[in-house]
């Protein structure tokens, strides 16, 4: 071993490869870049330290080239499937919902042309499909999971995946048959959005979702938290349990950031408790646009992905070449063994100095000892330098190329939002989020909104001293000051309410910005530009 690695060591010196590394790769996909990048610079370093043994298996083409997914956990009768059916407007075949754990297997919603169900056995040997992985589970896993397809205007650009309803108590570890937090860690390395759901109503976060919920550490970036059935109980409680939410959840999950909250009632049933119903609405709004947001954002997930992957097996790198070096050629292995894993805590300690490295990139302790338990040490590889030298030049040079890349593509891309189902129910016409509201108010009544307080602006108008009907800048402005707004917000309304540009505001243009005031006041946004609604009688001519 001595000569391999003085030979491995001089390699360097020879200079053929160091042309390559002043010139970045050249791509011309992201997906394709990333497929590039992973099977040349990454996979070497991957299979020389059986990283696909200890922390994931191998990506595939397919993990490059999928539609972004989003990934739905939660207690049972938290309402996962029916947030689907809700998204979809529409049942997926295999689908049941009840009180009781109903969904007790993994389902991939996804976009086909006919409807149907692939069972699990059949999706992981389809290479067009990422989960061919997934068979590593095992069949206790592979009879539980299975795909819906069925042709959905909103699945063609996200894919769904609905999970088991995690159970309260101990009855689950023992009947799942399959690692369950393991097979959700898989899904949450390779989705794009992962939804935690609660029940307002029976809030409770069993012993087996804080775990599952640990599962997902390093992808905090990835979750929301949705807090359903908030139609079920008064504000009053609804802020209690929110609190009480935040609060267990902020001893789960370590950010320094707060968790994005979307709080309502994801089913198409009436509101059993409507005082919140505008709460509810912007609320959705807001979540729809996070989802809306995904395709947008997929090259950069993938991007981000391949980047902290790409940093635990450097980690696992050195970790594996550190136990190989300490161990003894002949005698003594099983106790030098022993000894090694039960100070690994130590070895980390050590590859943090030599290597500058953050101990938030180390894998889990004590996980890392158990694997290592059913390992044969001396079958380790050493350190090779050329290897990892390889995925710094990535990390350094290639990403930076594909970023760049990943930015042209989304300008290019016409803007991929996520259509149908419920998405399109609240886009325009009368129940679009804020119709009929601040500004839009009066929008589809036959006479000038503003008309109405008119008598009470006009009072006000008079006592400004107008000069052939109007008023000066300044003496506009001593009046608009009054509402406290800022300066910018005062300059956006006189522009809206200036219509013929004269500087000056007659008395419809003057009622407007009081109008335009008032708006602001309640709490609405201003528009860009004045709705055609808005525009006084008399000066509609000029608008057109």
């Amino acid at each position: 071993s001595v000569m391999a690695a003085s030979s491995s060591a001089s390699a360097p010196w020879l200079g053929t490869d160091d042309r390559r590394k002043k010139e970045p790769e050249v791509f011309q996909t992201v997906s394709d870049g990333l497929k590039k990048l992973y099977k040349t610079k990454l996979l070497p370093l991957e299979e020389s330290y059986k990283f696909h043994e200890f922390h994931s298996p191998a990506l595939e083409d397919a993990d490059f080239d999928n539609k972004p997914m989003v990934l739905l956990v939660g207690q049972y009768s938290t309402g996962k499937t029916s947030f689907i059916r809700y998204l979809l407007e529409q049942d997926f075949p295999g689908m049941r919902i009840g009180p009781e754990p109903t969904t007790d297997s993994f389902i991939a919603v996804m976009h086909g042309d006919m409807e149907g169900v692939i069972p699990g056995n059949a999706l992981v040997v389809d290479p067009k499909k990422p989960f061919r992985k997934l068979n590593a589970f095992g069949n206790a896993f592979l009879n539980r999971f299975v795909c819906a397809q069925l042709p959905n205007p909103v699945l063609e650009s996200i894919s769904v995946i609905d999970t088991p309803g995690i159970l309260s108590g101990e009855k689950q570890r023992i009947s799942r048959g399959y690692d369950f937090a393991a097979v959700l860690e898989w899904f949450a390395e390779r989705v794009d959005r992962i939804i935690l759901l609660f029940d307002a109503h029976k809030l409770d976060i069993s012993d087996e979702f804080s775990e599952v919920i640990k599962a997902l550490k390093n992808h905090e970036d990835k979750i929301r938290v949705v807090l359903n059935k908030a139609d079920q109980i008064e504000t009053q409680q609804l802020m209690r349990v929110y609190g009480a939410l935040m609060w267990s959840l902020g001893k789960i999950v370590n950010t320094p950031e707060v968790i994005r909250v979307y709080i309502g009632s994801f089913w198409s049933h009436p509101l059993l408790i409507p005082n919140n119903r505008k709460l509810f609405e912007a609320e959705e709004q807001d979540l729809f646009k996070d989802i809306q947001s995904l395709p947008r954002n997929a090259a950069l997930r993938k991007l981000n992905d391949l980047i902290k992957r790409a940093r635990l097996a450097k980690v696992h790198a050195y970790i594996i070449s550190a136990l190989k070096k300490d161990m003894p050629a002949v005698f003594g292995k099983e106790n030098k063994k022993k000894e090694l894993i039960a100070s690994l805590g130590d070895i980390y300690k050590r590859i943090e100095r030599e290597h500058q490295i953050s101990p938030g990139d180390f894998p889990n302790l004590k996980k890392m000892q158990d694997q290592l338990q059913a390992q044969d040490l001396n079958k380790f590889q050493p350190l090779k330098p050329k290897l990892l030298e390889a995925v710094d030049d990535m990390l350094a040079h290639d990403i930076a190329g594909l970023m760049v890349l990943v930015r042209q593509e989304e300008t290019q891309r016409p803007n991929p939002v996520v259509k149908g189902g419920a998405f399109d129910g609240t886009l325009d016409g009368p129940f679009g989020h804020g119709y009929g509201e601040g500004a839009g108010e009066g929008i589809d009544e036959a006479e000038w909104v503003v008309s109405r307080d008119k008598p009470a602006y006009d009072e006000i108008f008079y006592t400004l001293s107008p000069v052939n009907g109007k008023v000066t800048g300044a003496n506009a402005k001593r009046e608009m000051v009054k509402s406290k707004l800022p300066n910018t917000m005062l300059g956006k309304i006189w522009k809206l309410a200036d219509i013929d540009k004269d500087g000056m505001l007659d008395d419809e243009e003057f009622a407007l910005a009081n109008h335009l005031i008032k708006v602001k006041l309640e709490g609405h946004e201003l528009p860009a530009e004045l709705p055609a609604h808005l525009v006084p009688p008399t000066k509609r001519k000029i608008q057109e």
